[in-house]
């Protein structure tokens, strides 16, 4: 017998069909082994020794490979074919010939591209041994990751309590977004003017030319730059005799786009789908290892982590051959196209991502795919077929009109336009939304000398524009050209920003959050070196290098330790004061906004006498004068977007309340908008915060002195007697009864709410204590190996997968509603092979202290 070690069950599945009873083909679940989330795991003084733990989860898995190991006569090591898959290939080696379960048995190590039988079989007749430098490469990337969390994250936690953590890659894409945001805020807009004819010819066809210059002279973007000298120029052009003084046309090739790579299908399934890149290669990950189609599963794309964007030449003719019984013989160019991957540092020997078989169209399997990865396969099949069609040819047409104004002076129009001839590669994908092909469309067909009616001349008002916020497909782009991180880290880098709430994502924007933004600026100004990008990229070269054998791994970190450990120490002996002054200057525009009378922006507006200066606390930074405790006046750190941002230090009042004739302000601090009464005193005054779903603005007296009032007595409880009180918690709106809580439906309810519906809220609460609230959203049939139902369920926590007593939850961005069984199946597997759920730690400062320190290492695991 022969056992095959792959990553998931889906894939142990696929493969196990393809190679027959001589086989058995058990999954490792991604990795088996990582650092400990302690300090200590890598040691810098012992020649970057590094310590490894099994991953809890990992321990059964591995001693059932290891039962299966003994007395087999083979073990293929079957993973991943890139960095990623060589180390868990490694890491399994090493458990097993530590347990000795090796003992006569030989050690292969296969990659294959596609989950296809036939990449498979060819695959194991192509046994190589594990490749040493790309394991070095590999343990070189964890020990720096490992070294620049578990070192700068302590720092940050004692300069800049609230940050959570820094990272070798997070932190320069943090610090991407966050110039990119100050590049906006510098940004002043310049008026500027353009005019534009309509004309039309002697068949009263119609177009528009704009004005180029003006007296022999080019106009440049800010020539005409006010409304009076636009004006001028119309009255100018108004009733003036256009004629054609040339005609060019020229005839282009538009050529397509290569086969996707990581980052590129990242970037279009962003712009095109509207997917986010962490759901983008959830998705590729299931379309290569493998989809059930009639009871054969197959993967449908290859390999979905690569640099490459050249593919094998026998898929090239397969895809060859399809263009042209789909659209035609002149759809194919005469020869086949080949591209070179471009990015900086790009490392893969891998094809470029695309389908596995050109025999299965998207609509051929669309039924055994739910919609999102039809979508996601259709894209790959449609960019993979363009990447070998013919080119575009299209024709370009100008035209150069003059006129005589009625000032005498001499006036030049240009009018521009495009026909496609040829569509080319168009007919099967064009590459993002912004490739517009001629703003004008087709111009009439002009000669020189032609007279032409001027229609109407029309001035418009211009202002340039800040530059445009990254959104995630364009900060991966932006990450790829400067060559950051690799393409199997984009997605988690992303996410990892979001969760430690350093950016947020609107609109499809990623804008930096204040505690982003200090993150930034501290590291800025500490740690310049260690967030630029050259030096960041220069890292990913050397790194290359190792793989590539060319580099010793431990001379690499020898070099970046020996600097990095220096600057560190240099920074614990600044005091805090040090840090925020320096934080103050870098960000003043940004906490520090200008006032309207031109006064000092950071005069404290309560006192008059104190100054404003970056403070932290408990819960992170916020503004706060310097004569405190004298002067409370505090605040939140700038956020254009907060409505109540300019209410300052006294708010804005509402009136006065009736009972205690004290005024009632709404004001904003540190954790937001919130209603008070009374002044600041020898007494902390009354104060409520706006609950989620008001608006500030609305804030009216009574409203305020309702929330005042809060918690409101609803009435005795019937049974107990005992008073049923509604408020606002932690979690939202609620009712209470004897230390009983139950959530209510909206904010405005708790000023509402009755006795009897209070009652039957606090019931139906007690009558569902598991998984409490539990609704089942689908019901998915039954699981296909162990009798029971398969449901999708939505619970306290969110959506989560059922069978039996397994729950399984959701990904944060998987849509419930589109659940298949298969993925169900899958995550049911993955939940139950991690053992019986623990019982929460006690949190201990040590406890805190570690949860903590695993945030840092689960940031650098990628």
């Amino acid at each position: 017998m022969n056992i095959v070690i792959v990553e998931s069950p889906a894939k142990a599945k696929t493969v196990n069909k393809y190679l027959g009873s001589g086989y058995r083909v058990l999954a490792s679940y991604g990795h088996v082994r990582d650092l400990p989330s302690k300090n200590g795991s890598v040691l810098p003084d012992k020649d970057f020794e590094m310590h490894w733990d099994v991953e809890p989860k990992a321990a059964k898995r591995l001693e059932e490979i290891a039962k299966a190991v003994k007395g087999a006569n083979k073990l293929i090591l079957a993973t991943d074919p890139d960095r990623e898959g060589e180390a868990i290939s490694w890491h399994v080696y090493q458990v097993l010939n530590r347990k000795k379960a090796l003992d006569k048995v030989a050690v292969e190590r296969v990659v294959f591209n596609a989950v296809t039988k036939e990449a498979v079989l060819d695959a194991m007749r192509h046994p190589r041994e594990i490749d040493g430098p790309l394991v070095n490469a590999y343990l070189a990337r964890r020990a720096l990751d490992y070294l620049v969390g578990f070192t700068l994250s302590p720092v940050l936690w004692r300069k800049l309590p609230g940050a959570r953590s820094a990272g070798r890659v997070q932190s320069v894409a943090l610090r991407l977004v966050c110039d990119r945001e100050l590049e906006i805020e510098r940004f002043r807009a310049q008026e500027y003017w353009s005019l534009a004819a309509e004309l039309a010819t002697a068949k009263s066809e119609t177009f528009l030319a704009r004005l180029t210059a003006v007296d022999g002279k080019k106009l440049e973007k800010f020539d005409i730059a006010d409304e009076a000298t636009a004006m001028r120029l119309k009255a100018a052009l108004e009733g003036g005799r256009f004629v054609v003084q040339s005609v060019e046309s020229k005839s282009q090739r538009r050529h397509p786009a290569p086969p996707f790579t990581t980052s590129t299908l990242q970037q279009e399934a962003s712009r095109k789908l509207g997917f986010s890149p962490r759901h983008t290669m959830q998705l590729a990950q299931r379309l290569y290892e493998g989809v059930d189609l009639d009871g054969e599963s197959e993967g449908l794309i290859t390999y979905m982590r690569t640099d490459g964007v050249q593919i094998v030449p026998e898929a090239i003719a397969a895809a060859r051959r399809t263009v042209e019984q789909l659209y035609g013989r002149n759809y194919v160019p005469p020869s086949p196209r080949q591209y070179e991957t471009k990015a900086k540092n790009a490392q893969e020997a891998h094809e470029a991502i695309r389908p596995t078989d050109f025999g299965k169209p998207p609509e051929k399997v669309a039924r055994f795919l739910d919609s999102d990865s039809l979508k996601l396969y259709k894209l790959v099949w449609q960019r993979t077929l363009a990447s070998q069609a013919s080119s575009a040819e299209i024709e370009r047409t100008t035209a150069e009109i003059g006129v005589t104004g009625n000032d005498g002076v001499t006036y030049r129009l240009r009018a521009t336009g495009s026909v496609i001839r040829f569509d080319g590669f168009l007919k099967l994908y064009e590459e993002g939304t912004d490739d517009v092909i001629g703003e004008d469309g087709a111009l009439p067909i002009l000669a020189q000398a032609d007279q032409l009616e001027g229609r109407k001349i029309e001035a418009k008002q211009h202002f340039t524009e800040p530059p445009p916020r990254y959104s995630e497909a364009s900060l991966i782009k932006k990450m790829e050209e400067l060559g950051i991180g690799r393409p199997s880290t984009y997605a988690s880098t992303l996410n990892i920003l979001r969760d430690r709430e350093y950016v947020r994502l609107d609109k499809k924007r990623l804008h930096p959050e204040d505690k982003g933004r200090l993150v930034t600026a501290f590291l800025e100004n500490f740690f310049r070196r260690y967030v630029e990008y050259d030096f960041t990229a220069d890292l990913e070269e050397k790194l290359d290098l190792i793989s590539a054998g060319q580099l010793a791994w431990k001379d690499v970190l020898r070099d970046f330790w020996r600097d990095f450990i220096a600057a560190v120490q240099d920074i614990g002996e600044l005091r805090i004061t040090e840090v925020l002054d320096a934080l103050n200057d870098m960000l003043g525009p940004h906490i520090f906004p200008g006032t309207e009378g031109g006064g000092d922006p950071r005069a404290c507006p309560s006192c008059g006498a104190g100054r404003l200066s970056l403070k932290i606390g408990k819960f992170g930074a916020f503004i706060g004068c310097s004569n405190y405790p004298d002067c409370r006046f505090t605040r939140q750190l700038a956020d254009g977007g907060d409505k109540t941002g300019a209410l300052g230090s006294e708010g804005k009042l509402l009136g006065t309340d009736p009972e205690t004739e004290l005024d009632v302000t709404l004001r904003t601090g540190r954790f937001g908008p919130y209603v008070q009464l009374g002044e600041n005193g020898a007494e902390k005054p009354k104060r409520a915060s706006i609950p989620k779903g008001f608006d500030p603005e609305g804030i009216d007296l009574s409203r305020a002195l309702s929330l005042l009032s809060l918690p409101r007595e609803v009435g005795a409880h019937p049974e107990t007697g005992k008073p049923i009180t509604a408020g606002f918690g932690r979690f939202g709106p609620y009712v209470q009864h004897d230390g009983k809580y139950a959530s209510l439906s909206g904010a405005d309810e708790v000023f509402t709410v009755g006795i009897n519906r209070a009652v039957s809220l606090l019931a139906e609460k007690a009558a569902n204590r598991i998984r409490r609230g539990a609704t089942v959203i689908k019901d998915l049939g039954e699981h296909p190996e162990i009798k029971g139902a398969v449901q999708v369920l939505s619970g306290r926590y969110g959506p989560y997968v059922k069978h039996g007593k397994i729950n399984a939850t959701l990904p944060k961005d998987r849509n419930p509603e589109e659940v298949t069984l298969a993925d169900a199946v899958e995550l049911i597997a993955a939940r139950a092979a991690k053992g019986p759920a623990k019982k929460p730690v006690r949190k201990t400062s040590k406890a805190k202290k570690t949860k903590k320190e695993k945030e840092v290492i689960e940031e650098t695991a990628h």
